[in-house]
């Protein structure tokens, strides 16, 4: 069988490192993308000959297309896509300033969404392929304090179900991975904390931080039993188009769509009064 190419957006840390170091174990060929050529030389130490790194910030969208050509060309054709790159915001989303919310959408939704469409042509002329997106239980339930990164991450969820509904016909499937709390640096390194402007949300807000940092370490998830969970979804012949991680993200999801049901049962008659008679 012939060794399948995976291509890991962000691998230095968290669920990228997990995945690229269990899709190595599993006979994967591994490209993963890094922003610096420290951790480039560092990545490549892993497994050298099966183990590529490129240097690439998911935002400088002028260079993607290239890089991707160039992997397709001198490593081998990507099978399989895992947009992994991105991080938190935490902010009130009336604190949260303007630049710090474009920078938040361009890395974790136009970013990926670029890295996607570059890939795409060489899957579709394949007719085959599998993208993973990397959202968060955070892209189908919200957290006070977070409202800009669950914005992002509910963006990416409509992009991955509309796009995996486009592509199916040629052979490709999407997944949106939707991770609950693992022990991964999301609420630490990789969180950023806008400046506190506004003392009315002091009461609500401090709270949700201190837990946030509190738990950063400590989360039950682990990292690397959802690296296998995403693995095992490659090898299904009809993959699911949202996969949850963690029995926290499942009771989260499963609690907002029961509130959601109860909601719609309760102003039914007003939602249904809107027609032309």
């Amino acid at each position: 069988m012939a060794i399948k190419t995976i291509l890991i957006t962000g691998v230095s840390s968290g669920f990228g490192r997990a995945l690229a170091l269990q899709a190595l174990a599993a006979e994967y060929r591994v490209v993963g993308t890094v922003r610096s050529e420290q951790s480039a030389e560092a990545f490549e130490k892993e497994a050298p000959g099966r183990v590529f790194a490129r240097i690439l910030d998911v935002t400088d969208t002028a260079r993607i297309s290239s890089v991707i050509g160039g992997i397709e060309k001198e490593i081998g054709a990507i099978d399989v896509l895992v947009n992994n790159a991105g991080y938190g915001l935490e902010a009130p989303v009336e604190e949260a300033p303007m630049e710090e919310i474009r920078r938040q959408f361009e890395v974790n939704v136009f970013g990926a969404i670029a890295v996607a469409q570059a890939v795409l042509p060489y899957m579709r002329k394949r007719r085959a392929g599998r993208i993973l997106n990397i959202t968060s239980m955070g892209g189908l339930v919200t957290f006070p304090g977070v409202g800009v990164y669950n914005a992002s991450k509910f963006a990416l969820e409509g992009i991955s179900e509309a796009l995996g509904k486009e592509v199916k016909e040629f052979g490709i499937f999407v997944t949106a991975i939707e991770p609950g709390m693992f022990r991964t640096d999301w609420a630490g390194r990789s969180m950023t904390r806008a400046p506190r402007t506004i003392s009315d949300y002091d009461a609500s807000f401090a709270p949700s931080r201190q837990t946030r940092e509190q738990r950063s370490g400590k989360q039950n998830g682990d990292p690397v039993k959802a690296a296998d969970a995403m693995l095992r979804i490659l090898d299904e012949p009809n993959p699911p188009a949202h996969l949850l991680l963690g029995p926290d993200a499942v009771k989260a999801v499963t609690d907002k769509l029961k509130t959601l049901q109860t909601e719609i049962e309760a102003w039914r008659e007003l939602s249904e009064s809107t027609d032309f008679i």
